[in-house]
């Protein structure tokens, strides 16, 4: 009898982890380039365009977003990378939220990991242009357009 629960029990754990291995396997990824203009004076804002690449389409995203606290300058930022656990182009959609502190002052290399409501993430790695200083929260929007 307790050999057949010891059983059950495994059973029931592979299954699981079956089915964890085959939504992850279901999982795609993409390219990802953005350009994004921040500026502000303790509220601070932040727009811009960028493009997907999945499947070998091309698809133009809609940056957008806000961030308050301390907040100072204008900085113009390129960044590319990866987008990975999408399943579709619409994944890419959403709020990024990130909550930081920095400073760039001329040219500055930066990188940065944000998620989703709908579990994409974002790897991205770029270079910032301006005087830009910040101890803030900051949310991102990604929009297909």
């Amino acid at each position: 009898m307790r050999a057949l629960g010891i059983r059950t029990t495994l059973a029931a754990l592979v299954a699981i982890a079956g089915v964890s291995l085959s939504s992850a396997a279901q999982a795609d990824s993409g390219t990802i380039r953005i350009s994004v203009l921040k500026g502000g004076w303790f509220i601070g804002a932040s727009g811009g365009s960028g493009t997907l690449t999945f499947h070998g389409r091309r698809y133009p995203l809609s940056i957008g977003g806000l961030s308050a606290g301390l907040v100072f300058g204008a900085a113009e930022t390129y960044l590319a990378g990866t987008v990975t656990n999408i399943r579709g182009p619409s994944d890419v959609a959403g709020v990024y939220g990130a909550g930081g502190a920095g400073a760039a002052v001329g040219r500055g290399v930066s990188g940065i990991v944000l998620s989703n409501e709908k579990g994409a993430v974002l790897s991205l790695q770029g270079r910032q242009t301006g005087l830009m200083v910040n101890a803030d929260l900051s949310g991102l929007a990604i929009s297909l357009r």
